[in-house]
């Protein structure tokens, strides 16, 4: 159910730029990825490489490139239920799957091509390894085996998911009977450490990747208190005041069962807050001080929240029947109300994201489309360079399949991406271009610029670029057609 949620709706948006970067470097040949790996990205190399096996298969196409994350947020809803009904109870694991699979984060990560969502999980798949552990004590020693393989093939996906360690250790400190495994956890995590010591090292060296960061605003109330997991105002009120009940249930278990070392003392709630609380914590603390974080990077503590939201489920609809004693019915009601109530407030969420502008603003579609319907054989076709790499129009064309633009020939290519040292292509400007004679036998030239899209609160002015050395080489504009998020232009020869 979850993939299917996740999956549904995702050929409609138009690629953006980090989706861009994705598609551009998986559809290189290997030792072209490996080349610029060495130079830009490294921390997203295991799933570009992962993506270019894929696409080797599928294809490349803006669904086919997408639907691995659904696939792995069905993979994270799976181990959730897992999980959950393994110390839990089977009610509060299928409350935690549909509560993981319409959570906004997680949805919006099963949508886009990009690797958050095989970080949840991988994520995921490491508190149910600690979960087997726990309810397994006989074949511990494999299990942590396989729990330093998988946090060091999770830290090459994405160097923070590999804080899980630091949740997993407090999960074993915080439950007395599995507080004697913190030897084997701190043996199997640092084996993890070491072998992920490259990734680490490589980011380390191409950290200005991030510096964008450094304008801020990316950790704001705002942002942890919607963003992070809720996507908009409604969805955080339910969620947040049922993450509190489930957390506040979490609470008077422990005291209930204080100083207890039976296995009724392992609570997946306890495992829950950890997870969700220490990795986004440490990152919201160090971001402070090095600008290091963004809303997306708390996808892999997502599936926490979830099932916080579906114990607080729980938690309520217990204390209805407790009152209610004799009407065992109302607890069952009280949950599908809630559950529904989840449900109702993650659609707008789900549409939203699967808006044709929801990558981002990204109105690639709509561009392609403009100029396949007016192009004629023999025109060309000029991108703005001014916009940061990730909103260059260009992309359009780069990932567009072919054919996608109509007969319009791209003139001002010098390095294409599969050959250049990071992940797109490299151009000069018109008036190089047209020294090197490629404008010669042109009379019609589309100008694709970017332009801020509408409902910003800073809108400006549609960029210009190459437009006055156009002019300078002898064309007029003729048209221009305003898009979503950018403006296209026809410029003719003058006679």
């Amino acid at each position: 159910m979850a993939t299917l949620v996740s999956a549904a709706g995702a050929w409609v948006p138009s690629l953006w730029g980090d989706e861009a970067a994705s598609q551009l470097s998986a559809r290189r040949s290997l030792p072209s990825l490996f080349h610029m790996l060495q130079h830009v990205d490294a921390v997203h190399g295991t799933y570009y490489l992962f993506l270019h096996f894929w696409g080797k298969v599928f294809g490349y196409s803006a669904f086919s490139i997408r639907f691995p994350s659904a696939l792995a947020i069905g993979a994270s809803v799976a181990l959730v239920v897992w999980m959950c009904a393994r110390v839990s109870s089977v009610r509060i694991a299928v409350l935690a799957g549909i509560s993981c699979a319409v959570l906004p984060r997680l949805m919006y990560a099963g949508g886009e091509a990009r690797a958050f969502s095989f970080d949840a999980a991988l994520a995921t798949a490491l508190c149910a390894i600690v979960i087997e552990i726990a309810v397994r004590p006989g074949r511990s020693r494999p299990l942590w085996a396989g729990y330093g393989v998988l946090l060091s093939i999770a830290t090459y996906f994405f160097i923070y998911t590999g804080l899980m360690a630091i949740a997993i250790v407090a999960f074993l400190l915080l439950t007395p009977s599995l507080r004697h495994h913190w030897r084997r956890w701190l043996v199997a995590s640092a084996l993890a450490l070491v072998a992920a010591l490259p990734i680490l090292v490589l980011a380390y060296l191409e950290r200005a990747q991030i510096a964008y960061l450094q304008a801020g605003g990316y950790a704001s109330w705002d942002v942890v208190l919607k963003q992070l997991w809720f996507g908009d105002t409604r969805f955080a009120w339910v969620g947040w005041t049922l993450m509190a009940a489930g957390a506040a249930g979490a609470v008077g278990t422990a005291w209930r069962l204080r100083g207890s070392l039976t296995r009724s003392t392992l609570d997946v709630r306890v495992l829950a807050l950890c997870w969700l609380v220490l990795p986004m914590g440490l990152l919201l603390l160090a971001n402070i001080f090095f600008a290091l974080f963004t809303a997306r990077y708390a996808a892999f503590a997502a599936p926490a929240a979830g099932i916080l939201i579906a114990t607080g489920i729980d938690t309520i609809a217990q204390l209805a029947r407790g009152r209610a004693r004799r009407h065992a019915w109302v607890a069952t009601a009280i949950c599908i109300i809630l559950v529904l109530g989840v449900v109702a407030v993650a659609v707008p969420n789900w549409a939203a994201q699967r808006g044709p502008y929801s990558q981002n603003q990204s109105d690639w579609n709509e561009i392609a489309a403009t100029v396949h319907a007016h192009s004629r054989v023999g025109d060309a076709i000029v991108f703005d360079a001014d916009a940061r790499p990730s909103r260059r129009t260009r992309l359009a064309y780069d990932t567009a399949p072919p054919g996608a633009f109509g007969p319009a020939n791209d003139i001002l290519v010098k390095t294409p991406f599969h050959n250049n040292y990071t992940w797109y292509a490299s151009t000069y400007s018109v008036s190089q271009t047209a020294a090197l004679g490629r404008f010669d036998s042109v009379s019609r030239v589309w100008a694709v610029e970017y332009s801020t899209p509408p409902g910003l609160t800073a809108p400006k002015a549609p960029d210009t670029y190459g437009l006055a050395a156009l002019q300078l080489i002898g064309f007029h504009q003729a048209a221009s057609y305003r898009l979503h998020a950018s403006v296209v232009y026809l410029f003719i020869r003058n006679s």
